[in-house]
């Protein structure tokens, strides 16, 4: 059970496959257009319900709840060593600037 005002992504169909438009790329138009919302749980609920929430700008959003206290999974990937080379670059041409 997830308590009422926990923050949750929900995730809805914006456009079915048949709604999607005819130019895209046939891969594309296989799967449905879903949005992701982060917002505060207006109900009591479950994982995979249908759910209403609240986002931080005040808007009533309704969609499945897919996940509880919602975090961030993508990085900027590894240390690339070059890029330290560059930025010793864009320093010292700043220099000369000031």
């Amino acid at each position: 059970m997830i308590n009422k005002g926990t923050v949750v992504q929900i995730e809805k169909v914006i456009l079915k496959c048949t709604e999607r438009a005819e130019n895209l790329p046939e891969d594309t138009k296989k799967v449905p257009l879903k949005m992701r919302v982060k917002g505060k749980l207006l109900l009591d609920s479950n994982l995979d319900a249908f759910v209403k929430i609240i986002t931080q700008t005040n808007r009533i959003e309704e969609g499945y709840l897919i996940m509880k206290e919602p975090y961030f999974e993508h990085s900027y990937g590894l240390y690339v060593k070059v890029l330290e080379k560059v930025k010793e670059i864009i320093l010292f041409e700043n220099e000369e600037i000031l």
